[in-house]
């Protein structure tokens, strides 16, 4: 048993004898604990995305040599995305003449949902864990993979051409660069000897990060495009490439269901650099520090590399993209789960 899941079973396990003790149902002790977890990860996912998305406008502002966010709520203008939300919040919910008004509805929330579910798995200390299941590794990859379902929703029942242009490149770019993503995961999960995510931070700890073990940064250098990929960062950005498909698969959203899709965005953005943090960096390994703060400086420094690289290199086109993943990328990752494998057979790697 894992640090972080041994603690949260401490904390629920004194929680139950005192309601218990008080002649409760045990049932909804357990309804009320998961309630109360998925409103503590939303609400932290909520205030991370409006700072991301802050964060992100100073420092394309700065890679370009412009301001940036500097009037609203001071002289940084720290409180520009909220006052975007309210704005959001305020406009008027739309839907096009023709489209299939059931499933235009729910695509922006099963694109949302899953970003805030894999959260459940996510190691923020040695503490602070929702859930360390037994399958984590892979109850994230199949979580992951689901909001391509909404997208795809979303582009066709806007009944627009724009956007099931746009919904089909995502289908095809999220579902090819998928493979050498999970390959590399494959990689960790071979050295680990564990899906359990727990167990991974385990075996990094004391400074052993997953990162320092050949032939692991391969795999690294894998996950991290793939993860760009995933999360349709430049050059990725072909479903919603705004000079060719205006938005892409959400060019029909507006109001709240539109920032739904942009929740999603940066919530999945976040997830990949801590969920990176936790297969390649030790996760809230690091001395000094809270457990806590080593984890979000190693996931911040994953995301502002995710954001130089969206501010300085170009938009590629969907057929060199598709070509990169196919020709260059998914052999790559199987050469590395090959490699892997044989090195740690023949004690290579401890």
């Amino acid at each position: 048993m894992s640090t972080a899941q041994a603690a949260a079973s401490g904390v629920y396990q004194s929680v139950s004898e005192w309601w218990l003790g008080r002649e409760l149902p045990l049932w909804l002790l357990g309804a009320i604990w998961m309630v109360l977890m998925a409103a503590i990860v939303t609400a932290f996912i909520l205030v991370t995305v409006l700072f991301l998305v802050w964060l992100e406008r100073k420092i394309s502002g700065d890679i370009q040599a412009r301001v940036g966010p500097n009037r609203t709520g001071g002289r940084f203008g720290p409180l520009q995305t909220a006052a975007d939300a309210l704005k959001l919040l305020t406009k008027e919910d739309l839907v096009p003449d023709g489209a299939d008004r059931v499933v235009f509805v729910l695509a922006p929330f099963l694109v949302f949902v899953p970003a805030l579910l894999v959260f459940m798995v996510v190691p923020f200390s040695d503490r602070w864990m929702v859930r360390d299941l037994n399958l984590g590794v892979l109850f994230v990859i199949a979580v992951s993979a689901f909001p391509v379902i909404g997208i795809f929703m979303a582009g066709w029942a806007s009944n627009n051409k724009y956007a099931i242009l746009g919904a089909m490149r995502a289908a095809g770019q999220v579902l090819s660069y998928e493979i050498p993503l999970v390959l590399a995961v494959v990689c960790v999960v071979v050295v680990a000897g564990s899906l359990r995510v727990g167990d991974i931070v385990e075996a990094q700890r004391g400074g052993h990060w997953l990162l320092f073990r050949f032939p692991l940064q391969i795999a690294f250098v894998i996950y991290f495009i793939a993860a760009m990929a995933e999360v349709n960062r430049v050059p990725f950005d072909l479903p919603e490439a705004e000079s060719e498909l205006v938005a892409g698969y959400f060019v029909e959203y507006s109001g709240m269901r539109f920032a739904l899709f942009f929740l999603a965005e940066f919530a999945h953005l976040f997830f990949v650099a801590a969920f990176c943090t936790t297969l390649f960096l030790g996760a809230w390994d690091g001395p000094g520090l809270h457990p806590a703060i080593w984890f979000l400086v190693k996931t911040y420094a994953v995301m502002l590399a995710i954001m130089w690289i969206r501010w300085t290199v170009p938009r590629l086109r969907i057929d060199q993209i598709m070509g990169f993943a196919w020709k260059l990328l998914v052999p790559a990752a199987l050469a590395a789960v090959l490699l892997t494998g044989l090195v740690r057979v023949t004690g290579g790697i401890q």
